[in-house]
């Protein structure tokens, strides 16, 4: 997601190449963003921090969870801001707040760098929040007031791990939070190479607007397609 907010242009997770290990993109390549003023990182998984994606925005200043720093810094990344959950960062007239974020800390499964991942409220006249990849836990709810929540509906594979929202669960976190717009997100994009699409690549959206009209009718809920955009 690319967001720009009193003047600020943040950039989430970024992944902007056709495809990552074993996943490939089913939708047209985006193009590289200019003058960003951040990235922000939810965790170290190889769909998620791309170091690739990173090096086609120059020397971006990147915010990320403590431990993530030293394998940045090694990939030739030096502006680096560490956070845990409960700190903060300024960025630009910005305020950038890392909140928790449930699901799995490695790099890789078994393996690699380990950084407890984070979701991130970033405030300024409105209200943001991404989710990165999160399940549910007991802290949305402190989260209300919220502008814009910006929650993962989905994987890039039918069934979902531990550490992920299905669209149900997501509709539940949005009961919990009640922002004023909530988006989906982490759906229609990228699926592993050998898989077959089908409703689980597309509904995923659908499913959680009629989840949340049933759950928290006052939250209005906007499907953007990969590629859309919106203003509040």
């Amino acid at each position: 997601m690319l967001i720009e907010h009193g003047g600020v242009r943040l950039l989430t997770d970024p992944l902007l190449r056709g495809g990552v290990a074993h996943l490939r993109r089913r939708t047209p390549d985006p193009a590289v963003p200019e003058d960003v003023d951040a990235v922000l990182l939810s965790h170290l998984h190889y769909d998620h921090l791309d170091v690739p994606s990173l090096r086609r925005l120059g020397s971006p200043r990147i915010v990320a969870p403590r431990g993530a720093g030293e394998f940045l810094l090694r990939a030739g990344f030096h502006r680096v801001d560490e956070l845990v959950s409960g700190e903060r960062t300024a960025i630009g007239d910005l305020n950038v707040q890392a909140v928790p974020a449930v699901h799995a800390d490695r790099r890789r499964p078994g393996g690699g760098p380990r950084a407890q991942p984070l979701g991130y409220v970033i405030s300024g006249e409105r209200e943001i929040y991404f989710a990165g990849d999160t399940d549910l836990f007991d802290g949305m709810a402190e989260l209300r007031g919220l502008d814009l929540a910006l929650l993962p509906v989905a994987g890039y594979a039918p069934r979902l791990g531990p550490g992920h929202m299905d669209a149900g669960r997501a509709a539940e976190a949005a009961a919990l939070m009640r922002p004023r717009v909530a988006v989906p997100i982490h759906w229609g994009t990228f699926s592993p190479v050998t898989s077959r699409l089908g409703p689980w690549f597309t509904d995923p959206p659908r499913k959680f607007a009629a989840q949340v009209a049933e759950l928290a009718p006052e939250v209005e809920v906007r499907v953007l397609a990969p590629g859309d955009s919106t203003e509040l």
